[in-house]
């Protein structure tokens, strides 16, 4: 097994557990919500259906390039509440302003993978 497929059984995983948890604790996700959002729950909840879902397709060989291609697009749609989290100072979830802050080059680390993903797995080991 390829250090690619391994990273795209953990990416997937990660992704399906965080859209999950969307479900079972969407208070903690509503609190990053930056003001000016609207519907802050529905937003959350079809946030989570999402990542389910794009999680999910990085499994199969047929739906992996348009999942990775639809993590991008939803780690930029998310990006506001890292935003809003860090302009808070970690107030919005009780963490530290160094943590908040610290968050926010995840996401383009995340985006990468993502696109790494979106290339097809090579054929030889």
């Amino acid at each position: 097994m390829t250090f690619k497929l391994i990273s795209i059984y953990i990416m997937s995983l990660f992704y399906v557990f965080a859209g999950i948890k969307h479900f079972t604790n969407p208070t903690w996700y509503m609190k990053i919500m930056p003001p000016y959002l609207p519907l802050h729950k529905e937003l959350v909840y079809i946030s989570g259906a999402f990542e389910i879902i794009l999680g999910l397709m990085l499994l199969l060989d047929k739906t992996r390039f348009v999942g990775a291609w639809g993590l991008i697009l939803l780690l930029i749609a998310i990006f506001p509440a890292n935003i809003y989290l860090a302009q808070t100072n970690g107030a919005a979830l009780n963490i530290s302003p160094t943590l908040a802050w610290g968050r926010l080059p995840f996401q383009a680390i995340f985006i990468l993978i993502a696109y790494w993903h979106t290339k097809a797995l090579a054929t030889s080991t």
